[in-house]
């Protein structure tokens, strides 16, 4: 019982000069910019906690898109690192007022009657 001809795969490295879509751009991009996951990952973890924003989701969501897209130009390791430690703050603020958000709500609901 034969398997037939056997097929050789063989795998082309982009380089990052190259026009290439998907898998290889984000491959081009990565060894551009080592920050760069951290960054898609304060963006993704940010938006999450936009959902819950007092005015909405959407407003959140434009001023957040807003603010990256004005640094998305920011070539100095030193400066990312900076502004993603801004992020990690907002992510701690918005954190902060949830709970409270939510503290407040639980008063309410348990100690309103109390007079």
């Amino acid at each position: 019982m034969g398997l037939g001809p056997t097929r050789r795969l063989t795998v082309h490295w982009p380089r990052c000069d190259d026009d290439h879509q998907g898998v290889a751009l984000s491959l081009c991009l990565k060894m551009a910019n080592p920050l760069r996951g951290e960054v898609v990952q304060l963006y993704k973890n940010l938006l999450y906690l936009g959902k819950e924003y007092p005015k909405g989701a959407d407003y959140f969501r434009d001023r957040l898109r807003a603010a990256f897209t004005k640094n998305k130009n920011v070539q100095d390791p030193e400066k990312i690192k900076e502004l993603i430690s801004r992020g990690e703050f907002v992510i701690k603020e918005l954190e902060a007022l949830y709970y409270l958000r939510k503290y407040r709500a639980m008063k309410k609901r348990y100690y309103e009657h109390e007079e």
